[in-house]
């Protein structure tokens, strides 16, 4: 038999709680930041959490076992945020594989079963895929084929697609998936480490635009989101769309054209030998374009990136001088 919020204790005076996956992760460490002044804060992630506000309850554990059940049973939840998918290539893709999609099935399980109003489900722009063919600005209604040409990426392109299926089969839940641009800032992603280096391969022949984001913009389009009478999918970029070549520039890395034949069979070397983060495949994101169009998330959530272009350099610019 479901129990009401009434029943459970959330009185008119309590705060909504708000069920963070991934909460030990920087973004979600920062969103438990903002959200915990004005709701109930509840983390699950198997890895420990470190910084988090004293008021916000982490729970250790992995999204699939049985015990994660009784969080959502025992709690009135009025929202899940969902940062937990993984994306690490030098991992086993057979155990991320199962924690991703298996995870995933698990929560959109307990979402139905509870009767949870509100799924937030953080995917990445990157589902689009860099393509020759790719029109200048992507928006929502474009095809995701990043997997096409990127095995690696099937994960993400999956839990993206298994969201919308969710999204359109239960209307009742206001489900809300955010495709953010490449993310900077104090993140341990393929960007931030290409970005950061002091020389840097580059496509012989190509120069494509680039989108980046903050992470203070994304955490802020997850609040924005949270809102009352959203749902949908919604690109979420930044500033404006610049040149690699000119980011490259400004961070004083030493640019180094290789064709790129050239450069996807060393690679392939060398990812072979562990000695190098970057497979082959990432080769794409420097060739080919896959610029998106946020102005739906700019219409219907009132978001628009708070970091200008000029600040997200000087930020990078400064990580990169602390590298060296």
């Amino acid at each position: 038999m479901a129990t009401s919020k009434t029943d459970k204790g959330e009185g008119a005076g309590e705060r909504k709680r708000v069920l963070i996956t991934g909460i030990s992760g920087r973004l979600g460490r920062e969103l438990s930041r903002q959200l915990h002044r004005n709701y109930r804060v509840i983390g699950i992630d198997r890895r420990p959490a470190e910084d988090l506000p004293v008021d916000v309850e982490h729970h250790r554990l992995d999204l699939r076992r049985n015990r994660t059940r009784a969080i959502f049973r025992e709690e009135s939840i009025s929202a899940v945020v969902h940062l937990g998918t993984i994306y690490n290539p030098r991992r086993d893709p057979v155990s991320d594989h199962r924690t991703n999609i298996v995870g995933l099935q698990r929560l959109l399980g307990y979402v139905r079963s509870y009767n949870i109003p509100k799924l937030i489900v953080l995917s990445t722009a990157d589902v689009y895929g860099p393509q020759a063919e790719n029109i200048t600005f992507l928006n929502e209604d474009s095809p995701l084929l990043a997997a096409a040409r990127f095995v690696a990426i099937r994960d993400l392109v999956s839990v993206d697609m298994a969201a919308m299926s969710f999204m359109w089969k239960h209307p009742d839940t206001e489900t809300v998936i955010l495709r953010p641009v490449h993310i900077v800032g104090d993140v341990g992603n393929t960007a931030m480490k290409y970005l950061l280096r002091p020389w840097v391969p580059r496509v012989l022949g190509f120069d494509p635009m680039v989108q980046l984001v903050h992470q203070d913009d994304v955490v802020r389009s997850i609040v924005l989101a949270l809102e009352d009478g959203v749902r949908g999918v919604y690109n979420v970029d930044g500033p404006t769309a610049v040149p690699a070549s000119v980011i490259l520039k400004h961070l004083g890395a030493r640019q180094i054209p290789i064709p790129s034949s050239v450069l996807r069979f060393a690679l392939k070397q060398m990812w072979r030998f562990r000695l190098t983060r970057f497979p082959s495949a990432e080769v794409d994101h420097i060739q080919w374009p896959a610029t998106v169009d946020g102005s739906r998330a700019r219409r219907e959530l009132g978001y628009a990136p708070a970091h200008d272009m000029t600040s997200i350099l000087q930020m990078l610019r400064e990580s990169s001088d602390r590298m060296r």
